[in-house]
């Protein structure tokens, strides 16, 4: 019965001896082009991070535009920075950008929201609201959303 064994396992051992495993070339070729694959998607998914984050102040500053035109249509003038709270839009600063209204108040044609970022990496976004003249020649309120260079808010005068 020993004999026996001893062939089996002499029969095992001739089969493995022609396997064979990975060899170091095909090893770091494996491994190159996952470091080509992970250098190329890495820039892409911080770029998609900071567009979400700009998509936030997009969003905010087209909401105060809104609320701008809405609130000169009650008060015949544009809200300023002190009157803010006015809107009514529960928008506060994040840790991404800082709001602020230039402008406005008492007697005002003209108001520009502004969004400035906390990082370089973001751009800056500004909504310009004033009184303009329609299509059919009657007042109406006109508003505009302005983006900037990485960092910087932009200047966004009515055209």
């Amino acid at each position: 019965m020993t004999t026996f064994h001893n062939r089996l396992l002499l029969q095992v051992l001739r089969r493995r001896s022609g396997q064979s495993g990975f060899t170091l070339i095909e090893l770091l070729v494996v491994i190159i082009i996952i470091g080509i694959l992970a250098a190329i998607a890495l820039p892409s998914f911080l770029n998609q991070a900071n567009k979400a984050r700009q998509s936030e102040a997009q969003t905010y500053i087209g909401a105060m535009n809104r609320a701008q035109q809405a609130f000169y249509l009650e008060n015949r003038e544009f809200a300023d920075q002190a009157g803010f709270a006015d809107l009514e839009l529960g928008i506060s600063n994040t840790e991404n950008y800082t709001y602020t209204i230039n402008g406005g108040g008492a007697g005002s044609v003209q108001a520009t929201n502004e969004a400035t970022p906390s990082g370089p990496d973001l751009k800056g976004y500004a909504g310009t609201i004033w009184l303009g003249t329609g299509g059919d020649g009657n007042a109406t309120t006109l508003a505009k959303l302005c983006e900037g260079d990485p960092g910087a808010v932009p200047a966004c005068d009515p055209d």
